[in-house]
């Protein structure tokens, strides 16, 4: 054992008068010992008696019999101060020893369950599943309880008993299941308990005067969720109608919005389904531009596969894809709802989790300010390096809810914000995070709709990610961001936030091609009738597509955009083609002859304008008729089909003919690919609920009895 004190220690020599301080003092256990003064080591013999210590020690020139007195309590004393401190030091960097465990959780019949929380039963420690229904946690210990629980599902608890493996089989909450009668037909919806995350379901319901769904429970036990009405694209003549024009749609905000409430136990209403935002939300392998327009043009033809007399026309363009490094300096303000509307587990905490992955998306060279709106809006993070994380993050973490909305106050402060730093070039952006329940100053959505349409002018582009449940208002974010020049997303948790802010960051803040609108020219003598499917909420008047005063869709890095066209060939009868009385002032058009025309059945025209340009470019697409049968399609085809066909079943549109929900599982599940984030897997699962949901809802008799259904309480 070794022994040692810093300070002074102070002997006497025996035979002498004063005291001798020798520093440091060590004393080693041996023999012969060891006397170390000065850096110099003496050999030392010793023998003890008493509290005395008899040495003999032999200094460099001479041996000298010397006795030193020591004090025993002093000499432990000190020895116990010394060592002290470092033992604590020794206690507070022991390794802790923690615990990992892995698994995935599906349902009882495989399929993955995504979103799933995972918690340890009496702690804060929690973690959520992927898409694939995998997740990871880290834990302190090798035992105690995991807590799995999902919307949907009946809770499940798993002693860990030192496992790092726990995979689990939730089953379906059937009891939820029986609470639920049909939404998107009009019919009442029961109130639901909340489960799962504490979410309370309620009534959703068309109103006769505006056209607008509600979802909210109030006091009351009525819902306040708001949706446009949609019309849906009906069959047109090519004879009367050649031209069929639109903007393109990128936003995805439906179907994640859509998959809440299936996940909830609920069918969504109709008003919440837009088919071309569902088809779109799902990544499909075109390639990548080769010439200089920044996206590829792809098409294919096959039967219809809900209607056997019917073609499908796909289009498809794949965004460049522009590496992180590559892209432009970013300006970037976060303009965060913290208003009373935004308290609860998936609002302003789920914000705060999304911002804060995006976060650590940023380089130095992009730059970020937060504005919050309450009952009035205010500047809390002036414009801060992306390097600085820290700084950006503990900002984010101290934002609480609580006020009334002042949203168009927000909307005007972020805008001039972000025109003050703007970056010549570079990336301007607004992202706007909120429920859209705006009831302070500027709320309504004319005049939102005005000060968004006004302050694009700048050149900062609007990104509306849309939080909550209950009062959600998605009619208002649609327009929003429709008019902002940006896009739109639905949060309805975290593993949506990854996809939308880490997975597809390029596509969601940066545009490369804007005002990108599409003009489909059918030839009429192979085509009688034709209908777009969606979309109805960005059609656009034919002369629209040469006016470049005409606001339209934009496309970011990465992105892909798909329509689908339900074509009727020439020489088929259908119902779905009205005629008219014949015209009295119009001459006669000869119908032209298959052998006069091409083999083209369309042409494509495109127009688009670069990020900070003004005059758009126009690119044109022929498309011969050659159509191959549906199973040698290839999988974009067969699954894009599969989701418009379930929007159509959820919409139950008057055009789903034989739409099926085995019709769509089958297509979907011969389509998945390489489904690497397991979003296509995911989509089967949904329409497995949605097919159980079906079963045993009453399909309304008339239009009058969803009117008289859906008066609402007041």
């Amino acid at each position: 054992m070794i022994v040692s004190c810093d300070a002074p220690f102070i002997v006497r020599f025996f035979g002498q008068q004063k005291p001798h301080p020798i520093t440091p003092l060590i004393i080693m256990n041996s023999d012969p010992l060891s006397f170390r003064r000065g850096g110099a080591g003496l050999p030392i013999y010793m023998n003890s008696k008493g509290g005395e210590v008899k040495i003999f020690c032999l200094y460099l020139c001479n041996l000298q019999n010397t006795r030193i007195r020591v004090s025993k309590h002093h000499f432990m004393k000190r020895i116990l101060i010394l060592i002290t401190p470092l033992i604590l030091i020794m206690l507070a960097f022991r390794p802790v020893k923690s615990h990992t465990i892995t698994g995935t959780i599906t349902d009882d019949k495989g399929s993955p369950i995504p979103s799933a929380s995972i918690t340890m039963k009496g702690t804060t420690q929690s973690t959520t599943s992927d898409a694939k229904g995998v997740y990871h946690i880290t834990v302190a210990k090798s035992s105690g309880t995991l807590v799995f629980s999902a919307l949907g599902y009946v809770a499940v608890q798993e002693n860990i008993n030192g496992r790092s493996i726990i995979s689990v089989t939730m089953k379906t909450n059937s009891s939820v299941a029986q609470e639920v009668v049909v939404t998107g037909y009009g019919k009442k919806v029961k109130t639901m308990e909340a489960y799962g995350r504490g979410i309370a379901g309620g009534q959703i319901m068309p109103s006769p005067s505006t056209g607008y769904y509600s979802g909210d429970v109030d006091e009351e036990g009525l819902s306040r969720e708001g949706y446009d009405n949609i019309n849906e694209n009906k069959f047109l003549k090519v004879k009367d109608n050649p031209l069929s024009t639109f903007s393109i749609d990128v936003d995805a905000a439906s179907y994640s919005n859509v998959r809440r409430f299936l996940n909830q136990g609920q069918l969504p209403p109709a008003g919440a389904v837009r088919i071309e935002e569902m088809v779109n939300y799902f990544h499909y392998t075109y390639p990548q531009p080769t010439g200089k327009d920044p996206f590829s043009i792809n098409t294919e033809i096959s039967d219809a596969p809900w209607n056997k007399d019917h073609k499908l026309v796909l289009i498809g363009l794949q965004g460049e894809k522009i590496s992180t490094d590559n892209l432009p300096a970013s300006n970037l303000v976060f303009l965060i709802d913290v208003s009373g509307s935004m308290s609860g587990p998936l609002r302003l905490p789920l914000v705060k989790s999304s911002l804060k992955m995006l976060v650590d998306q940023l380089r130095q060279q992009d730059k970020v300010t937060i504005v919050v709106y309450a009952g009035a809006a205010g500047l809390v993070l002036s414009p801060t390096n992306g390097s600085d994380k820290t700084k950006i993050k503990d900002a984010i973490d101290n934002l609480e809810a609580g006020g009334s909305t002042a949203g168009g106050a927000g909307i005007k402060l972020a805008y001039k914000t972000a025109k003050e730093n703007f970056v010549k070039g570079g990336n301007n952006r607004v992202i706007l995070c909120t429920d859209g329940d705006f009831n302070v100053g500027v709320s309504s959505n004319d005049e939102l709709v005005r000060m968004v349409e006004d302050e694009r002018k700048s050149g900062v582009f609007l990104t509306v990610l849309g939080y909550g449940m209950g009062n959600y208002q998605d009619s208002k974010m649609q327009q929003l961001a429709d008019k902002g020049n940006g896009n739109h997303a639905y949060i309805d948790g975290i593993s949506e936030a990854k996809k939308v802010l880490v997975n597809e960051f390029g596509g969601t803040l940066f545009t490369i091609a804007k005002d990108v609108k599409l003009q489909v020219e059918f030839n009429p003598a192979k085509v009688q009738g034709y209908r777009l499917i969606g979309y109805e909420n960005r059609m656009l008047a034919k002369e629209d597509f040469n006016d470049d005063k005409k606001d339209a869709g934009e496309l970011g890095s990465g992105h892909t955009v798909t329509a689908l066209y339900e074509v009727i060939p020439v020489g088929v009868n259908s119902d779905f083609l009205k005629g008219v009385d014949s015209l009295k002032y119009q001459k006669n058009i000869v119908p032209l002859s298959k052998s006069s025309q091409s083999d083209e059945i369309l042409t494509v025209k495109f127009r688009y304008k670069e990020p900070d340009g003004d005059v758009s470019k126009l690119i044109e697409h022929p498309v011969l008729d050659k159509q191959i049968a549906i199973a040698k399609t290839s999988d974009n085809f067969r699954f894009a089909a599969s989701v418009a066909q379930f929007g159509m079943l959820l919409r139950n549109s008057e055009f789903k003919s034989t739409s099926s929900f085995d019709n769509v599982l089958s297509l979907a599940r011969k389509a998945k690919g390489s489904d690497e984030e397991g979003y296509r897997s995911e989509f089967v699962r949904l329409v497995e609920s949605a097919q159980m949901l079906a079963k045993g809802k009453p399909e309304p008799k008339n239009s009058e009895e969803v009117k008289t259904l859906s008066v609402s309480k007041k």
